[in-house]
């Protein structure tokens, strides 16, 4: 799909024959792995572009750090930073995918081209925000999300993680559908490391059919996050390997995520992740051809039942 058809008439949710890969390009000076790396708008166009050169199926391009204790930007640094490298990588034949909290942001990026709008505060910090994802006739994730960066880590307390987010992500996705967002464009996210702990965290991933049950396409957002830090520096008071030194781990959470059908994973280097995805298509594909082979009834893939 061109730009211009992109801004002109209804996008829909992009699938593919396997989970697909959301390539990461963070065009701001804090983000917790690669921030400053791409802050220059050549530079994130360019590495937008490499993604995509090594396998990414789409890119998701963001201009506000979300990691924990982030402070905001204003509106219109945020536009500064988003709005040209969304706009060249759309001219280019790029998927793009904006990640913004803000309903102004999405709008214009969109207009530049952008076919996903991608919001970590499911439509919770802007109001406006369902509003103009309705109007533009996009898809939207919806993440599970209890409050902003700066105190969201005082949030993540839970009886029951996996009960508490199924039930505040069904709520976010009738507050997007009551807001007139059509449910086949909405994908869900279960908001891993935002608010949540490694153990709330790897909880939600040992859980994924049960994600998986509200009907809608899952992303899962795992890359080098600081769960997986935890898990490779095993005592507690080991020092995590750095953020960077996380990717061999975020392409086993990929593997395991494709295998049990999410419809994306979102990744800061892309080449491992493709190849998990793949990977994971060839064996889900040789146990349906053996099935068929054998007279049985060839296995529905998890997640498309």
């Amino acid at each position: 799909m061109s730009t211009s058809q992109a801004r002109s008439g209804p996008v829909g949710l992009p699938r593919w024959d396997r989970c697909a890969v959301m390539g990461v390009v963070n065009v701001t000076p804090d983000s917790f792995s690669d921030g400053g790396q791409w802050f220059d708008p050549e530079l994130a166009v360019k590495h937008g572009l490499d993604l995509v050169a090594q396998g990414a199926d789409l890119v998701d391009v963001g201009g506000e750090s979300t990691r924990p204790g982030a402070a905001r930007v204003d509106e219109a640094e945020e536009l500064r930073r988003v709005i040209p490298v969304v706009r060249e990588l759309a001219a280019c034949g790029v998927l793009v995918s904006v990640d913004t909290m803000r309903a102004s942001v999405a709008g214009k990026a969109v207009e530049a081209g952008a076919r996903l709008v991608n919001d970590v505060s499911g439509g919770l910090a802007d109001p406006a925000m369902v509003p103009v994802v309705a109007s533009a006739e996009v898809p939207f994730v919806v993440m599970h999300w209890r409050g902003r960066s700066i105190d969201m880590n005082n949030r993540a307390v839970y009886g029951d993680v996996l009960g508490e987010v199924l039930a505040e992500l069904r709520t976010g996705l009738a507050r997007a559908i009551d807001g007139g967002v059509a449910p086949e464009r909405i994908v869900v996210d279960p908001g891993l490391g935002f608010a949540k702990t490694a153990e709330h965290d790897l909880a939600l991933l040992a859980h994924l059919p049960e994600l998986a049950a509200l009907g809608r396409p899952l992303l899962v957002a795992a890359s080098r996050k600081r769960f997986l830090g935890r898990v490779l520096a095993g005592a507690e008071s080991s020092a995590p390997p750095p953020a960077r030194e996380r990717d061999a781990a975020t392409a086993a959470v990929t593997a395991i995520a494709a295998r049990e059908g999410a419809w994306a994973v979102r990744v800061h280097e892309v080449r491992a992740s493709a190849d998990a995805v793949r990977v994971a298509r060839a064996i889900e594909a040789a146990g349906s051809a053996e099935a068929a082979g054998s007279g049985a009834a060839a296995p529905t893939p998890k997640g498309q039942a």
